[in-house]
Formats: structure tokens, C-alpha cells, sequence
């Protein structure tokens, strides 16, 4: 990995950690203390990620114009991906509406790091120079802590959510 990567190789380490979440509460049964653990960690991860992501790498490549498109859609997806945790919090665990709102999430979600690893990393790194990614380096981290301490579980249905 070269110094101009770090930035995007510590998403991906996220990423990863997330794809191992996902599967370890695909395994789960019902409303046990196993999955109300996992989803709870899952859910601060990722509402904590997506925080910090948006105010380091989105951030900044949004002052980009060739690449605010992307941008603009990632954090679309950001926010349906947190409204669906919301649901998701807020449905019955031990029901099959949960576990079918989980499937749907761990599709939505895998296909959106997909794309980001794919597609909009490599497309990014072509428009950063290194006062970019140093500014993007120390965003991340101290965000990322601070917005996971902060991140909640918080239950509310997603018709609830658009009123």
C-alpha cells in the first residue's frame, strides 16, 4: 500500500470489519443477547463510520466538481442505510420482518462499499494531492471515534421517519 492509499485502505479496514458483522448476525437467531449485541455494535459502527467519511473523504471531495457526483450519492445512500438501522431497531427481532430488513440492508450495504472500493476510491485518489489526504487522515480518526462514542441505536419505522 503506498502513502497515497492509507486513507482508503483504512476504509476498506472498516468496510471489512462491517462485511464480518453483517455475517456474524446472519447466523443469528431471534431476539437473543447475541444479535441485540451484534446489531447494536454494528449500528454504532456504521452510523459512525458514515459520520466520519462524510466529514473527511466527502468533505473534501465535494469541493472537487468532477467528482460531486459521486459524492452526492454515496451520502444518499448514507442516509438510507441509517434510516434502515432506524427501522430495523424498531421491528420486532425475533420476528421474520426483522430478518427480511436485515437481508435487505446487508445487500444495500454491501453493494454500497462495493461501489465506494471499487469505483469511487480509485476515481478519487486521481483528484487528491497530499494536503488532501493528510487533512482526510486526521479527520477520520478523530471523527470516527468521536461519532461512534456518539452513534445510538435508535428505533423508528421508516414511515414514521417521513413525517
Amino acid at each position: 500500500m503506498s502513502q497515497n492509499d492509507e486513507i482508503f485502505a483504512r476504509l476498506k479496514q472498516d468496510h471489512d470489519k462491517h462485511r464480518e458483522l453483517l455475517d456474524r448476525l446472519l447466523e443469528t437467531q431471534g431476539d437473543s443477547e447475541e444479535r441485540k449485541s451484534l446489531f447494536e455494535e454494528l449500528t454504532k459502527e456504521l452510523k459512525g463510520h458514515a459520520s466520519a467519511e462524510e466529514q473527511a473523504l466527502y468533505s473534501t471531495m465535494m469541493r472537487k466538481p468532477p467528482t460531486t457526483d459521486e459524492t452526492r450519492h454515496s451520502v444518499a445512500e448514507h442516509h438510507e442505510i441509517e434510516e434502515a438501522l432506524n427501522d430495523l431497531a424498531a421491528t420486532d427481532m425475533s420476528s421474520s420482518a426483522w430478518l427480511h430488513k436485515f437481508k435487505d440492508l446487508d445487500h444495500d450495504y454491501r453493494h454500497h462499499i462495493d461501489e465506494e472500493e471499487e469505483e469511487h476510491f480509485p476515481d478519487f485518489a486521481t483528484h487528491l494531492d497530499d494536503q488532501d489526504r493528510e487533512h482526510m487522515r486526521s479527520v477520520f480518526e478523530r471523527r470516527k471515534k468521536e461519532e461512534k462514542d456518539e452513534a445510538e441505536v435508535t428505533p423508528e419505522k421508516k414511515e414514521e421517519a417521513k413525517e
